[in-house]
C-alpha cells in the first residue's frame, strides 16, 4: 500500500495531463521541399538544457552549392502538442515554439508559418491546410483534439505546424544560422525530454551531413540525462567545458551514454553522418523511479517543477533534503556521513572551490532547506 500511495504521489508532482505524460514538440533539422542538387557540409548543432523547462536550439549550416546561384523553398513541420491543453493555432506558429530565427549568409531571413498535414518526418511541401474546410475534431475518450476532420469529404487528417522560408544560395558555400526555444516534454517519473529530429537531414543532395557535431550545454546549472546509443555508438561523447562525467550503461537490454553536467558542455562529432534514427535526450529519474532501494537523491534537478520523489518516503533523512541543493553544486562536506552518502551518485561532482551560497538557489531549493515537503507516514 505504501508503495502504491508513493507512486501515486510521484506522479502528481509531475503535474503531466496523462498518465503518458505531455508532448510538446521535437526540434528539427532544415530541410529542402523538393529535391535539390545543394549538400550539408557542416552542422553544429547545439542544444542547451534550461530550468524554466525550455531548451534552446542553436544550429550552424554550411552548405555547399556548386552549380549557379539558386532559390531553394527550405524549413521545417512540427507535430502538434499531445496531452498539453492546446487548441488549434490556425496561423501556423506552434503554440510551443518562440524566437525563431534564421539568418544566411549574414542576412536575417523573413519565414512564414502555416498549418500543415502531417507527414511524420516524411517529405513535406509547407502547403497550408484550407482550414475552411477541415475542422478541428476532439476525442470522445478524453476531450482531447484529434486531428482534423473534412465534413465533405468525410476524411480525417493528423495535422502540424510548418516554418518555411525562400533561402537564396549563391556559388560555393553558403551560411546558416538558425535558432529557437521549445518547451520540453516530460513523463510519468521523467522530468524532462528533448526530442530532435536528425533524419530530415537525409533529403540534402549527399545523403549526409559531412561534417557533424552535436553540443548539448547545461549553463548555470546541473543536468543529469541519457542519451540512446542507436545513433551515437560509433564515437564517444566527451565533455568539453565545465565539469561533467560521462559513462556507458545499459537499461532494459539498451545501450545509452549517461551524462552530467554542470555550467558545462558535452560533445560528439562525426564525419560522413548519416542518421538512421532521431535525437532522444531524457533525464536520469526515468528509470531510477521504480528503485527498490529508493536511495535518497539518486537523481536530482534544479528545475522549479521538480520534486524529489524519495521526499515523500517517511525515512527521508532530513539532512540530505537540506543538502541536496549544495551536493549539486559540488559543496566538498566537512561531515563524513554527507560526504560519503552524496559520493555514491553519479551526479555528484566535488568542487572544493565552491563556497556555499543561496544566491542562485530555485524556489523549489529553497522549501527543501526548511524541510517544507510533504510525508508517508
Amino acid at each position: 500500500m505504501k508503495k502504491l500511495l508513493f507512486l501515486c504521489l510521484w506522479m502528481l508532482s509531475l503535474a503531466v495531463q496523462a498518465n503518458d505524460g505531455v508532448y510538446f514538440v521535437s526540434g528539427n533539422q532544415l530541410f529542402p521541399a523538393k529535391e535539390t542538387d545543394i549538400a550539408i557540409t557542416k552542422e553544429v548543432l547545439t542544444i542547451s538544457l534550461q530550468d524554466d523547462g525550455y531548451a534552446l536550439v542553436d544550429v550552424q549550416y554550411e552548405f555547399m552549392n556548386r552549380s549557379q546561384p539558386k532559390s531553394v523553398l527550405m524549413g521545417f513541420e512540427a507535430d502538434r502538442p499531445y496531452n498539453a491543453g492546446e487548441t488549434l493555432h490556425k496561423d501556423g506558429a506552434h503554440p510551443q515554439i518562440f524566437d525563431f530565427t534564421v539568418v544566411m549568409n549574414g542576412e536575417v531571413l523573413r519565414y512564414k508559418t502555416a498549418v500543415v498535414e502531417s507527414m511524420s518526418e516524411g517529405e513535406s511541401d509547407f502547403k497550408p491546410i484550407d482550414l475552411n474546410k477541415w475542422k478541428v475534431q476532439e476525442n470522445a475518450d478524453d476531450g482531447n483534439e484529434d486531428g482534423l476532420y473534412n465534413a465533405s469529404t468525410k476524411q480525417y487528417m493528423q495535422y502540424a505546424y510548418s516554418y518555411y522560408f525562400t533561402a537564396h544560395f549563391k556559388k560555393g558555400i553558403n551560411r546558416i544560422h538558425h535558432t529557437y526555444r521549445f518547451s520540453m516534454s516530460s513523463a510519468v517519473g521523467t522530468s524532462f525530454i528533448v526530442n530532435y529530429w536528425l533524419k530530415p537531414a537525409m533529403r540534402w543532395a549527399n545523403r549526409q551531413i559531412d561534417d557533424f557535431t552535436l553540443r548539448i550545454k547545461a549553463e548555470n546549472t546541473m543536468k543529469y540525462f541519457f542519451i540512446a546509443d542507436s545513433v551515437f555508438q560509433t564515437k564517444p561523447f566527451k565533455v568539453v567545458e565545465g565539469d561533467g562525467k560521462v559513462r556507458k550503461t545499459k537499461h532494459y537490454d539498451s545501450d545509452r551514454t549517461e551524462i552530467v553536467l554542470r555550467n558545462g558542455v558535452v560533445e560528439w562529432h562525426q564525419k560522413n553522418f548519416k542518421p538512421t534514427d532521431n535525437l532522444n535526450i531524457v533525464s536520469c529519474d526515468s528509470y531510477m523511479t521504480f528503485d527498490e532501494e529508493l536511495p535518497f537523491g539518486s537523481f536530482y534537478d534544479r528545475s522549479e517543477g521538480y520534486m524529489i520523489y524519495v521526499m515523500y518516503h517517511k525515512d527521508a533523512d532530513p539532512r540530505i533534503i537540506r543538502n541536496l541543493p549544495y551536493a549539486s553544486r559540488g559543496y566538498v562536506f566537512k561531515d563524513k556521513y554527507l560526504q560519503k552518502y552524496f559520493s555514491r551518485f553519479f551526479w555528484y561532482m566535488p568542487n572544493p572551490d565552491w563556497e556555499p551560497s543561496t544566491v542562485d538557489f530555485t524556489p523549489s531549493e529553497r522549501r527543501y532547506l526548511k524541510n517544507d515537503v510533504p510525508k508517508i507516514d
